[in-house]
């Protein structure tokens, strides 16, 4: 409660609600379509900045506050510190992406609204791994959330970066070569979250069961490494 997350998550429902009901009245045709592809897309951008911003808030309020110092004075390895920390943050980002699937339910039938939870929540508990490992590492509260959504808005937006650079209107010199092949190995090692937690599971169906396994298992495998890199960042640094 002192982080204030529960209220601006009540907020962010109220909002979604009352534009739904706006979207209701002015559109024309596919009134319904229209209200819960506004409503995902809303509330997955939403939930994804609140975690990200309740995870740096907090882990930046404890290093301030010496907290993080008094916690390290116990005698818990550092690894069951961090690693605690980030299970009670991939808790709250469960426990956000499943209030935020809940006016989503009026709209789509409820295995689909499943099956975009569960993978909004992924998408959240990745967003909370990488906002404490650069929390953590930067100790500011700008540049960890610079950080961290700029890496976010690179993973939803890299398939797009690879369309351009090897569209049919590239320039077949050695810098548009370069440029191209720089695209792909950055898209190499993101998470490609473009392809997890679509509006469109919710419109027309979910994706096939290998698709979204894969999906899912990239965010995981991706998570696990940042949590590797943060727990070796915060074995060999002093507090």
């Amino acid at each position: 409660m002192r982080s204030g997350l529960p209220w601006l998550a009540g907020a962010t429902l109220i909002a979604v609600i009352g534009l739904a009901g706006f979207l209701a009245q002015v559109a024309v045709t596919e009134s319904q379509a229209l209200e819960l592809s506004v409503a995902a897309a809303v509330l997955r951008s939403a939930a994804i900045f609140l975690v990200c911003a309740h995870v740096a808030a907090s882990t930046l309020r404890e290093i301030n506050d010496k907290g993080l110092e008094l916690m390290l004075a116990l005698p818990l390895r550092r690894s069951t510190h961090y690693l605690g920390r980030l299970a009670g943050f991939a808790l709250c980002a469960v426990a956000l992406s499943a209030a935020f699937c809940a006016p989503l339910f009026w709209w789509a039938r409820p295995s689909l609204v499943a099956c975009w939870g569960a993978s909004l929540a992924c998408e959240a508990v990745l967003a909370a791994a990488v906002t404490l490992f650069f929390a953590m590492t930067l100790a500011q509260l700008v540049p960890a959330m610079a950080a961290t959504l700029g890496l976010y808005v690179l993973g939803r937006s890299i398939a797009t970066m690879q369309a351009i650079a090897s569209g049919p209107l590239s320039d077949p010199t050695f810098a548009a070569k370069v440029e191209q092949h720089s695209v792909d190995a950055l898209a190499a090692v993101l998470p490609r979250l473009d392809q997890v937690t679509r509006a469109e599971w919710l419109l027309y169906g979910a994706p096939p069961a290998g698709a979204y396994v894969a999906a899912l298992t990239g965010l995981v495998v991706f998570g696990a490494l940042v949590t590797l890199a943060g727990l070796i960042d915060f074995h060999r640094r002093s507090v």
